[in-house]
């Protein structure tokens, strides 16, 4: 056994020692005292292996490794974080991972969502919107419907599909996948424009902004820390992940929905199910002219 583990026992044993002289003593000032005289063990993480990002490896320097171990870190210690991200991509990364094969992009972009939206349905400062953070534009060129009842930037499936088109276009652009990724963090003509005025083709000879200089060095420390949590020190059981929203099964709705409420009632299912299974559902009713929706309905 090493050092550490022989420290980790006497920390265990130190704090065994302090709860026993309060409950000799009734001293809380005395235990307060000894445990914050205590040692933490906090260790860097190892940057001494190669990455890469959908198979481009990170050059080999200082610059790369510095800038990779500052958001290695930055994950790895952000617990609450990094601990919610385990448990929901057992939900999601399953579907992601099936559009990404089907679309052709390669799978660690799932790792793209994480880093957009910690695989939630948020809404940045921008008004960028849902996992993959579409603005409202942008979603409608990519063929999402956007209006005040429907919003298909909360449709996990179709937005993943418009995320996967969107890269496509960006990898065709700009000649690899890791430009691609700081393109949909900076926007493609920002990044031309950047590439111009300096002479450079690849974002990691790029100077950037702090936050499209870390952008693509983030989403290689989620990749690494949720592909590998127990070497982080993330321990989740099967039971303690959430479950994937798989049982359902789908109405075809091509007519107007006067209360979503009703519907629900109708369908042996409450308000509040309808819109965690259908969250782009933006209303509390739907007017349908000429589209038809398939509308998820729970199971009991």
């Amino acid at each position: 056994m090493n050092a550490r583990f022989y420290i980790g026992l006497l920390v265990g044993l130190l704090v065994g020692l302090v709860f026993s002289i309060d409950q000799l003593t009734g001293s809380v000032a005395d235990e307060r005292a000894i445990v914050s005289s205590l040692p933490q063990i906090i260790e860097p993480v190892d940057i001494n292996k190669q990455f890469d990002w959908a198979g481009e490896m990170i050059p080999e320097n200082f610059d790369t490794k510095e800038r990779l171990d500052r958001e290695l870190l930055v994950n790895a210690y952000w617990q609450s974080s990094t601990l919610l991200n385990i448990k929901a991509i057992n939900r999601y990364f399953p579907l992601m991972e099936r559009i990404l094969a089907e679309e052709g992009v390669p799978d660690d972009f799932k790792y793209l969502a994480v880093a957009e939206s910690n695989l939630r349905n948020v809404v940045s400062s921008a008004k960028a919107t849902g996992f993959w953070q579409f603005r409202k534009l942008a979603a409608k060129e990519m063929g999402l419907e956007v209006n005040d009842q429907v919003d298909e930037r909360y449709h996990v499936e179709k937005a993943t599909r418009a995320a996967c088109k969107y890269l496509k276009q960006l990898h065709r652009r700009f000649g690899n996948w890791t430009n691609a990724a700081a393109a949909y963090n900076v926007g493609p003509t920002n990044l031309s424009r950047i590439m111009s005025s300096q002479g450079e083709e690849n974002f990691y000879n790029l100077n950037l902004g702090e936050e499209t200089s870390r952008y693509v060095f983030r989403l290689i420390a989620m990749k690494e820390i949720l592909s590998n949590p127990n070497n982080y020190g993330f321990y989740v059981d099967a039971h303690e992940k959430y479950p994937p929203l798989d049982n359902f099964y789908e109405v075809v709705v091509d007519s107007s929905v006067n209360s979503w409420s009703a519907f629900a009632k109708q369908h042996g299912t409450n308000y509040r199910m309808l819109k965690v299974y259908n969250p782009w559902l933006r209303d509390t009713d739907l007017t349908v002219i000429k589209n038809t929706y398939k509308i998820k309905v729970p199971r009991k």
